[in-house]
């Protein structure tokens, strides 16, 4: 399954409550997306999440279904 780095900046701190997290995650599970990591940057207004799901457009469709910024989505391949 093709592999897709989505990074997000956010106006204030990124800093989602459980509530949010749970939406996220049964969003993904109803819609087929893997969520495989994530990382935040040091000042919180940016996170760099990797994901493994059908298309490109599955991403830009879970940004705007959640309320959430997709700024760049860059299809990944392992190196090593």
């Amino acid at each position: 399954m093709p592999m897709f780095m989505v990074e997000r900046e956010f106006a204030e701190r990124f800093d989602p409550d459980d509530q949010t997290i749970r939406a996220v995650d049964d969003y993904n599970s109803r819609n087929d997306i893997r969520w495989l990591t994530s990382f935040l940057s040091a000042d919180k207004k940016k996170t760099y999440c990797l994901y493994e799901c059908a298309d490109i457009e599955v991403l830009r469709r879970h940004a705007a279904d959640l309320g959430i910024p997709a700024d760049v989505i860059t299809e990944v391949d392992k190196f090593r």
